[in-house]
């Protein structure tokens, strides 16, 4: 009986409770739903769209009022044109119109394949400044080559605010069509109260040949 008090009482803490090694399966493989009181994780994959030679690829559904932050996440982007840039505009009428009035910024750090070029430097031929255009969002001069796309994020904040602008930031990486890598930044933001509600994203001139978009919402 010694023995077994000594491996009963090693299966305990000194406060009594029982450890993890004390139990054949600890996963939660068969528990169905979990205690308020576990946090399960602040960020939500509301959405993915793949491109396949697309004009425009556009969430017009998912952006409520739910969450407070959407981040769109780009995957290879890969255009069907050469030389050509990707950009996004938003809508405040589910999508029948995207010409929401923004200001933005754009900066850049570039760097050749061949170690000839590098540089950083601010891009006023590309920012906005009151305009309903479509801002260049990821990527610069994005080549069609096998070996050239674009990948990065979006972040954009409250959306559904129907008291304050809609700012959002970004952060990509694109290959060139002159196998430049450039690390691209644009913010800015939506001057608009009303609720934004859908997004739309295409290249500045062609297809998107194949990539994916992702929208999560973060609590």
């Amino acid at each position: 009986m010694g023995s077994l008090t000594r491996t009963i009482g090693n299966s305990f803490t000194t406060s009594g409770v029982i450890k993890s090694s004390a139990i054949d399966n600890t996963t939660l493989s068969n528990v169905s739903a979990l205690p308020a009181a576990v946090p399960t994780g602040s960020m939500v994959l509301l959405s993915t769209q793949t491109a396949s030679g697309d004009a425009s690829i556009s969430f017009t559904s998912g952006i409520t009022s739910t969450y407070k932050e959407y981040m769109f996440v780009f995957n290879n982007i890969h255009p069907a044109t050469d030389n050509v840039n990707f950009t996004f505009n938003l809508s405040t009428d589910a999508g029948s119109n995207y010409n929401v009035t923004k200001t933005t910024t754009v900066f850049q750090a570039y760097h050749t394949e061949s170690d000839s070029d590098t540089g950083l430097l601010y891009r006023t031929d590309i920012d906005l400044a009151q305009s309903t255009s479509y801002q260049n969002i990821i990527g610069h001069d994005v080549g069609a080559d096998a070996d050239q796309s674009a990948s990065g994020t979006l972040y954009l904040f409250e959306p559904s605010s129907s008291t304050y602008v809609k700012h959002f930031i970004s952060n990509s990486n694109s290959v060139t069509f002159g196998d430049y890598s450039f690390n691209s930044f644009y913010a800015g933001y939506a001057n608009t109260t009303s609720a934004i509600n859908a997004i739309d994203f295409k290249m500045s001139s062609g297809n998107i040949d194949a990539g994916t978009i992702q929208m999560f919402g973060i609590k």
